[in-house]
């Protein structure tokens, strides 16, 4: 792995991490539905207006053009839109633990499903992983005032975005990254914008706080993130790319801190760190094994 790949993971984890800080500054100022889908509405209008403008065609192949789809509706729509009513209910740092979960839900779909092998450090990296976020979840319980719809919405939009992970490849197959991003995010525009309207009151405080978070998270998160992790895929593999995301719970929890006041409990740090450990070892078991040269 080069120096560019490893810059390129490294702000990919930042800024995926940092969603959740402003997602939680919006939603307390808008609808998340409706505001999800005027977010996924600009940023996906930007993003193909500048593939247009690239050259890039609206042409995909029959593949490609099934994943968008796919990855529109898992990951924009349901994981990212459920993600947003989650954090009205809880904070965002609880919300970034379980979010970071999915690589080792990844691994655990690619072993049950498609009968990926799974090495002993593979497997002690998910008993693990799922131990840390145990702990978090037994403290966090414990100490009351945790919504369980809340971590309930979390659950669900997690299992959506491993099943958009696992379709990522056929996403970014056939060039036109720039407007495979914009298309997805437009797909996502298309699910929310009429369950929105069938479920929500449209109300928006034009806060100057909720007016930076959300042009924060259009460009941050939205466009600038998906693009580097397409770009980070094509360049080292899914594989390889998803070891970054062990990164994302403890950059999740020190944004929420910092930005938001989030009170970091003991129990939370020991659990951040045996995630970020879990997370760590299965992504290095999923390495395919280098054979030792002859001199």
């Amino acid at each position: 792995m080069d120096l560019r790949a490893i810059s390129m993971g490294l702000a990919f984890a930042l800024m995926w991490s940092s969603a959740f800080s402003s997602a939680r500054i919006v939603v307390a100022h808008a609808p998340p539905l409706g505001i999800s889908a005027l977010r996924f509405l600009i940023a996906g209008t930007v993003a193909v207006t500048i593939a247009r403008a690239l050259g890039q065609s609206f042409r995909l192949t029959t593949a490609q053009a099934k994943a968008t789809v796919i990855f529109g509706i898992c990951q924009n729509a349901l994981y990212l839109g459920l993600f947003f009513v989650a954090m009205q209910r809880i904070e965002a740092s609880l919300a970034a633990i379980i979010a970071s979960t999915m690589p080792l839900l990844v691994a655990l779909a690619s072993f049950a499903i498609f009968g990926e092998r799974l090495r002993p450090l593979g497997i002690a990296g998910l008993t693990a992983g799922f131990a840390g976020v145990a702990v978090i979840m037994a403290s966090r319980l414990q100490g009351g005032g945790v919504d369980l719809t809340g971590i309930g919405f979390c659950l669900v939009g997690v299992l959506a975005l491993t099943f958009a992970t696992l379709s990522v490849r056929g996403a970014t197959s056939g060039g036109n990254v720039l407007m495979v991003v914009g298309l997805q995010m437009l797909v996502g525009t298309a699910v929310l914008l009429p369950a929105s309207a069938l479920l929500e009151t449209w109300s928006i405080d034009a806060t100057p706080a909720f007016v930076a978070a959300f042009a924060y998270t259009i460009i941050v998160p939205g466009l600038v993130a998906t693009i580097t992790w397409f770009l980070l895929v094509r360049r080292i593999g899914a594989v390889k790319a998803a070891t970054f995301h062990f990164l994302n719970p403890f950059f999740g929890v020190a944004i929420a801190s910092l930005l938001l006041g989030e009170r970091l409990r003991a129990w939370d740090a020991v659990g951040v760190l045996v995630i970020m450990a879990g997370i760590l070892a299965v992504q290095l078991s999923r390495q395919p094994a280098t054979l030792p040269t002859r001199s």
